[in-house]
């Protein structure tokens, strides 16, 4: 789920600096982290509500007494960790990444060009 999660918020983040090169503006600091930022608000609500209805699925098992209850804690908690840890690290940590490497990977080319 991490993995998707990640794979789906590079995709709208490449698909909004796509946006961006098609309207002619040139690819600077701003309008990178402009976005980035476009890309991240649209993947928001779809995350907290999955995030939501997997976490509320697993709350009864989390506090359940009934048999085989231990067990199945076991199971369900490190499950409600990932699934508040993924969407934030998804949310924060990937975009963060995407400007320090993108944006050194664009004035790599613009220093190229200006040189050539």
């Amino acid at each position: 789920m991490a993995a998707e999660f990640g794979v789906v918020m590079l995709l709208y983040i490449d698909q909004a600096v796509a946006r961006r090169r098609a309207e002619g503006a040139a690819l600077n600091a701003a309008v990178l982290r402009e976005a980035i930022v476009e890309g991240a608000l649209l993947r928001i609500r779809p995350k907290a509500m999955t995030m939501a209805v997997i976490v509320a699925g697993l709350l009864p098992i989390m506090f359940s007494d009934a048999a085989g209850s231990d067990v199945m804690k076991r199971i369900a908690a490190p499950l409600v960790g990932g699934m508040i840890t993924a969407p934030l690290f998804s949310l924060f940590i990937i975009p963060a990444l995407y400007a320090l490497l993108y944006g050194r990977a664009s004035a790599k080319s613009s220093l190229a060009n200006q040189a050539g």
